[in-house]
């Protein structure tokens, strides 16, 4: 199952990205520690080992494109984010491809309420 959204950020689209691959900046706004690099092909852990992949594609304050971890079975789950600038603010549009139907809910329910809510709340202040 597919996902697509779009969410405003009062913040530029690089200190965006930052705040989505920078290891430092994720623990500030998501209150929990993170395994990050800024790198493509490097594995990340985040929210306690709840969210756990891999990098694929990087474009500073553009693009990032992930590919999720969900087991074996089924083809890749990718997130692809990107960052488009809007004035004094970014407008962050997320494809998540291939989610399996039996997380579709959850995840759902993770971008909204949790990572993009946390990440949104941390540019507002």
């Amino acid at each position: 199952m597919d996902y697509k959204n779009y969410y405003i950020i009062k913040s530029t689209p690089d200190q965006v990205y930052l705040g989505l691959t920078n290891p430092l900046t994720i623990h500030l706004w998501s209150g929990e520690e993170a395994e990050m690099e800024d790198k493509e092909g490097s594995e990340f852990s985040l929210f306690e080992g709840s969210i756990v992949g891999r990098n694929i594609e990087l474009v500073p304050g553009k693009k990032i494109v992930q590919q999720w971890y969900f087991g074996d079975d089924g083809p890749e789950s990718i997130v692809t984010i990107l960052l488009h600038p809007k004035g004094e603010y970014t407008s962050l549009e997320l494809r998540h491809k291939n989610i399996p139907e039996q997380d579709y809910d959850d995840i759902v329910e993770g971008w909204n309420e949790v990572y993009m809510e946390r990440l949104i709340e941390f540019y507002d202040e």
